[in-house]
């Protein structure tokens, strides 16, 4: 039976658009819902914490819901990497946590400890790229084996000749996000090849922006971080093809989407507390417009958005408030988010 968020106003407009086009368009945004904007106005402010790779998109959604409805309470958006943002979540302290990983068994186990219900949300699709300085004139491409070599916590590797011998004899400088990022977990885990098992000799941030200015001051440098914040900087940064054993892949729409790119094309997230949506108007509302509209402002940051199908099973999943998560805690590169969506959730 579907619960009280029917009420909000699922719209026939967001079926219309998600199955009439599979490419990025430059679709008009869709109204949320006709729910009750005296309710909607008086609503407690939303609170979001987590990711600092799917912060663009929720921030850009926050503003242009707050154009589409400007009596609508203040969407108070900010990140302290995923890890951090579910912290927060899973002890009820926000209404929306933003991930760059699938909720992991400990938080899992976290959130069902305090009685936070949630519904597991992908709204894009990210390639998490490997970059480097634009005077870097030796490296175009790396293996998946050479990264891991360079980033395992044993890691001697020091300088570029010690990756290939006829790379220069110059100090790699590395940066990285921090230990409280999904992207350094999910990193470390399809890379490395266990969670957290990453060196620490780096220059870390949680604020992808300061890994940007890092790589880009400094011509030994080498760092990873979401494919949106390499996009808006590849005038003076080059991202490196990933050789996963089948020869050199471009991170690129193309590539994710084909799957070419595995393993480090992955899906991004929003985790919404079941009990906050119900009691709170303005975040449901909130909600489904941000699933309605996700297409074009996934687009438009600069992220690949998902295939249409699954977009349309994850707001079923809101809809009928399918609480928990289809990940297992963990990575799986190795499915297709359709395949992913159909599973049965774990909480």
């Amino acid at each position: 039976m579907k619960g009280p968020w029917v009420g909000l106003g699922i719209s026939l407009g967001f079926s219309a658009m998600v199955v009439g086009c599979s490419e990025p368009s430059a679709t008009p945004l869709a109204d949320s819902a006709p729910a009750d904007m005296a309710m909607i106005a008086s609503s407690e402010p939303i609170s979001v914490d987590g990711s600092s790779t799917v912060y663009p998109i929720t921030a850009e959604m926050a503003e242009r819901f707050k154009q589409e409805k400007p009596n609508s309470p203040k969407i108070e958006t900010t990140f302290s990497g995923t890890g951090g943002g579910f912290q927060k979540f899973c002890a009820g302290e926000t209404d929306i946590s933003d991930a760059s990983r699938p909720i992991s068994q400990n938080e899992m186990a976290e959130c069902k400890a305090n009685g936070v219900e949630y519904v597991e949300l992908p709204v894009a699709f990210d390639a998490l790229t490997v970059v480097v300085n634009e005077d870097n004139t030796w490296a175009q491409e790396i293996t998946l084996q050479e990264l891991k070599a360079l980033w395992k916590s044993d890691s001697g590797i020091v300088s570029w000749n010690q990756i290939r011998s006829d790379w220069p004899d110059e100090p790699i400088v590395l940066y990285g996000p921090g230990e409280d990022s999904g992207t350094f977990d999910y990193f470390s885990e399809v890379v490395v090849g266990e969670d957290g098992a990453s060196r620490n000799d780096y220059i870390a941030s949680e604020d992808d922006n300061e890994l940007v200015l890092g790589v880009k001051e400094n011509p030994n440098a080498l760092g990873y971080f979401g494919f949106a914040y390499y996009r808006d900087a590849e005038a003076s940064l080059n991202a490196l093809a990933i050789d996963s054993g089948s020869g050199p892949i471009d991170p690129s729409g193309e590539t994710i989407r084909s799957g070419e790119y595995q393993p480090l094309a992955r899906p991004l997230f929003i985790y919404a507390n079941v009990e906050k949506v119900d009691n709170n108007p303005a975040l449901g509302a909130f909600i489904e417009f941000y699933m309605a509209n996700a297409r074009t402002v996934v687009d438009d940051v600069g992220y690949e958005p998902l295939p249409n199908e699954a977009y349309t099973i994850a707001m079923d999943h809101f809809i009928n408030k399918k609480v928990g998560s289809v990940f297992d805690g963990k990575a799986r590169p190795d499915l297709t988010i359709e395949e992913l969506l159909e599973k049965e959730a774990a909480f």
